[in-house]
C-alpha cells in the first residue's frame, strides 16, 4: 500500500465551502461595521479563523473573540451546511476505504463542526479519526491537528503517512511534522502559491487524486 493512513484536509478538498464561510466572516464583519467583498474574503478558507480575523483587528484581543463568536453564531446555525462535496470526492472515499487505507480528516475547523459537516454528508464510516481545532483556540494550525490525529491513530508521521489538501497551509503543515502531502487544485489555493509551499504532488482533479492514490 503505496500511503497509510491518509489525511484529508476539508474545505476546499472533501467540501466546497466558501459560501458558508464567506457569509459568516461578513456577518461577523458587519457587526463591527466593516464591509468586504466575497472576493476579498477568499483567504479565511484555509488558515485558521482567528488568524485571518487579526488582519482587521491587530493588537485588539478583545474584538478578535468578539468578531469569532458573531462568526460562529452565523456558522453553527446557516453556514455549516452552505457547502457541497467536489464531484467524486465520496466515492473516492469509499474506494481508499474499501481498498484497506486509514483514512483520517485533519482540518483547522473546530472539530465539532467538521463531524457535524461529515455526519451530514454520510461520510463518518470513512474515517478513523477527525482531528480538528478546539473552541479555546487549542489545537488550531495543520501542525497541530496533524500530531494529534497521528497520536490518536498512533502511527508515525514519516511513516507511509500523506496529507491531502488545497492550501499552502496543508503543504506546509505536513512537511513540519515530516509528512509529504498531495495538494489540489479543485479547492482555493492557486497552482503557484502550492509550488511554491513545495508540495510533493499536485493534482488537478479529483480524477487525478484518484490515479495519484489509487493509480485508476
Amino acid at each position: 500500500m503505496r500511503f497509510n493512513p491518509i489525511f484529508f484536509d476539508l474545505d476546499g478538498t472533501i467540501t466546497d465551502s466558501a459560501q458558508g464561510i464567506i457569509r459568516a466572516v461578513q456577518y461577523a464583519l458587519e457587526y463591527f461595521n466593516i464591509s468586504a467583498t466575497e472576493e476579498s474574503l477568499i483567504p479565511f478558507i484555509g488558515p485558521p479563523l482567528r488568524d485571518s480575523f487579526a488582519h482587521f483587528f491587530p493588537g485588539d484581543t478583545e474584538k478578535l473573540e468578539q468578531v469569532v463568536a458573531k462568526y460562529r453564531e452565523y456558522y453553527v446555525e446557516q453556514g455549516i451546511f452552505q457547502s457541497r462535496l467536489y464531484d467524486g470526492i465520496a466515492d473516492l472515499l469509499r474506494q481508499l476505504a474499501e481498498n484497506g487505507h486509514t483514512l483520517a480528516l485533519a482540518t483547522s475547523k473546530p472539530e465539532p463542526f467538521a463531524v457535524r459537516i461529515i455526519e451530514h454528508f454520510n461520510l463518518t464510516r470513512y474515517f478513523a479519526c477527525i482531528a480538528g481545532a478546539q473552541f479555546k483556540g487549542e489545537r488550531t494550525d495543520k501542525p497541530a491537528v496533524l500530531r494529534y490525529a497521528c497520536q490518536t491513530l498512533g502511527v508515525t508521521p514519516s511513516a507511509g503517512c500523506l496529507m491531502v489538501g488545497d492550501r499552502k497551509y496543508d503543504v506546509l503543515g505536513a512537511h513540519e511534522v515530516g509528512m509529504p502531502c498531495a495538494a489540489v487544485l479543485y479547492g482555493y489555493g492557486s497552482e503557484e502559491e502550492l509550488k511554491k509551499a513545495g508540495a510533493d504532488q499536485i493534482c488537478p482533479d479529483v480524477k487525478g487524486l484518484r490515479k495519484f492514490l489509487i493509480g485508476a
